[in-house]
């Protein structure tokens, strides 16, 4: 079942395993594509998955998550674009850009400043990473939905052949869904129509700048597992209105910074081995949508259960695939029937519950990809840490994303 076809739009995917999006921070100084992205998607593509998500391309270079952000704001790095995208869609491989605004999630000492929904701070404990955001104005905001359109008309023009809106994780379009961090009075605040607004305006946006058969997915949450935050219910009547506007796939995850349940660190309240499978058969009984389930995946059978039940359509894979790229290939030819990922602790709860290092961890094995080198699967954890620490100094856990 794994190694079926699917049709998205009007493209076809390979197969049904998708890498989703990993923040690879591997731009250059000027935030362009780099070598080491190009050959670290090009081993991708060799490896066998249907369909690449792109790390969180941003929309603007005054809006940059992290140190190695990629920003695609105009024409400027075309020509890197395109060699980008040449590499990741080799193999008969389908490679689609994520694209983002990080909202407040912008890290002291990357933005200039931080801007929000709302003048909402995070918890104490993660206030101290970011700068104080200040609340957009009206012609802000559709300025920043603009921007999301002229990324996709990039892209598509670049040679990829999709782009992901993401929604999730506590981003800009996750904070203005979310009644916590936004608290406007204004047309995109207060209900819950209000504050889809923002969504729909980007989705219109994107959907209005690439051609009628290139395809416009969605990352969003299913809830935002924290008190006041968007929920399971909310998520299912935006998930219907995107049905509505034409969205060619919705990705389901979940949590944020606040919350880090895509990370899987909350697992023992799953129930089975992709956490949010529950979530995605209410979706499937709720929209006519194709559906990808990312988080946990680690079986063939487990895998192979999720698309025979259809409760999914796509076989969303992240950090395996940081460790094993060549694992679909190997999934499909029935190589291997499993994957075993072990989380990585430094017995500091603070760094631990967040996943810090897990996702210093990962993004070393992403450069080692980007190098042409091999992963290294048995790399301790104290030593992740020490190369890090090396590298990024005394800010390495305030610049590591989701």
């Amino acid at each position: 079942m794994i190694e079926a076809p699917f049709n998205i739009n009007s493209q076809v995917l390979k197969n049904r395993i998708m890498k989703a999006a990993m923040s690879e921070a591997l731009g250059t100084r000027d935030h362009a594509p780099s070598e080491k992205l190009v050959t670290l998607y090009r081993r991708w593509a060799e490896g066998g998955a249907g369909l690449l998500v792109t790390g969180n391309v941003m929309i603007s270079g005054t809006a940059i998550g992290e140190p190695g952000n990629v920003v695609v704001e105009n024409e400027r790095h075309l020509p890197r674009l395109k060699e980008w995208a040449a590499a990741a869609t080799g193999n008969a491989t389908q490679c689609w850009m994520q694209i983002n605004h990080p909202g407040k999630q912008v890290f002291k000492g990357v933005s200039n400043e931080a801007v929000a929904p709302s003048e909402v701070l995070f918890p104490k404990e993660l206030q101290r990473f970011f700068p104080k955001a200040r609340a957009l104005a009206d012609e802000e905001i559709l300025d920043i939905a603009a921007k999301f359109g002229e990324t996709a008309r990039i892209a598509e023009k670049a040679g990829f052949t999709g782009v992901q809106v993401h929604a999730a994780h506590g981003y800009l379009i996750s904070q203005f869904l979310s009644p916590r961090h936004n608290i406007r009075t204004d047309r995109w605040g207060g209900s819950q129509k209000n504050r889809t607004r923002f969504l729909l305006e980007v989705f219109r946006r994107v959907r209005n700048s690439v051609s009628t058969g290139f395809p416009v997915s969605v990352k969003i949450n299913s809830a935002d597992f924290m008190k006041g935050g968007f929920s399971v219910d909310e998520s299912l009547e935006t998930i219907k209105l995107l049905a509505g506007e034409g969205a060619d796939m919705i990705e389901i995850s979940g949590g944020t910074y606040e919350s880090p349940e895509m990370t899987g660190i909350t697992r023992d309240h799953h129930d089975r081995e992709a956490y949010f499978l529950s979530f995605a058969e209410r979706a499937r009984e709720a929209v006519d949508v194709p559906l990808a389930v990312t988080g946990g995946f680690r079986t063939r059978d487990g895998m192979e259960e999720a698309l025979l039940k259809d409760q999914t359509d796509l076989i969303g894979m992240a950090r395996p695939l940081a460790v094993y790229p060549d694992l679909p290939v190997k999934l499909i030819h029935g190589q291997t029937d499993a994957v075993r990922i072990e989380r990585k602790k430094t017995g500091w709860r603070f760094i631990d519950d967040r996943a810090m290092l897990e996702l210093v961890w990962y993004s070393l094995q992403l450069e080692r990809m980007g190098n042409g080198k091999e992963t290294l699967p048995s790399l301790p954890a104290g030593k992740a840490l020490l190369k890090a620490a090396v590298k990024y100094g005394k800010g390495i856990y305030a610049k590591r994303r989701v």
